[in-house]
């Protein structure tokens, strides 16, 4: 499902104007600059190719004084399958405007995944897995990843299996702790642990043999 925006996009921030302007190209260079994300309009600038998907949609309720006031809650998954992925959340009165949010909440929070072939059992030398073992939490769940072989596959539930594949992982093994079937958290602590690929404190000598 492809979200477009039906008005003449105005850059708001400073990012997005040096996007519009043409001084940034790539989404690579976006990240580098340091500046936030505040327009997604700037990701379907840079990555005209990001498929989204809705993970979970839930409907939420809440009494005011006024009485039950009922609301649905989406969470959607962004990505392009090759090293960038998004998740964000939204809520509406209406299923449709709470997809529209997420969507952009997600592109929003669009990260560069870094991928390798960290597995000794492989050596292929490919950008196809983790580079190394990482973990990610969100609630009570937790989600590690580890690096896997060329061939393997996502050795991963389901919603793990879809974040992982937006952000272009093909093989990898995964352990999880926690209450799984709740979508949102087995989601977010997924991206949590892709997100935690750079900045995890790598030694020296494994940055040596990196460059």
């Amino acid at each position: 499902m492809a979200y477009e925006y039906n008005e003449e996009w105005i850059p708001k921030t400073s990012l997005g104007k040096l996007v519009a302007e043409g001084q940034i190209t790539s989404m690579a260079e976006a990240i580098d600059s340091g500046l936030p994300i505040r327009e997604a309009q700037i990701v379907d600038m840079l990555i005209p190719e990001l498929e989204d998907e809705v993970l979970d949609i839930n409907m939420v309720q809440r009494m005011t004084d006024s009485g039950r006031r009922v609301k649905f809650r989406a969470t959607v998954i962004v990505g392009n399958g090759d090293g960038y992925v998004g998740l964000g959340q939204a809520k509406d009165v209406q299923v449709g405007p709470a997809i529209r949010k997420a969507i952009d909440n997600a592109k929003i929070n669009v990260i560069r995944v870094k991928r390798g072939c960290g597995s000794w059992e492989c050596g292929c030398g490919l950008a196809h897995t983790v580079p190394y073992e990482v973990r990610g939490k969100a609630g009570s769940v937790t989600v590690e990843l580890k690096s896997a072989p060329r061939g393997l596959g996502l050795a991963a539930g389901d919603t793990a299996r879809k974040v992982l594949e937006k952000a272009g992982i093909k093989d990898v093994w995964t352990r999880t702790e926690g209450t799984t079937r709740t979508t949102l958290n087995f989601a977010k602590a997924t991206f949590n642990a892709l997100m935690s690929i750079d900045t995890v404190r790598l030694p020296v000598d494994y940055k040596e043999a990196e460059a």
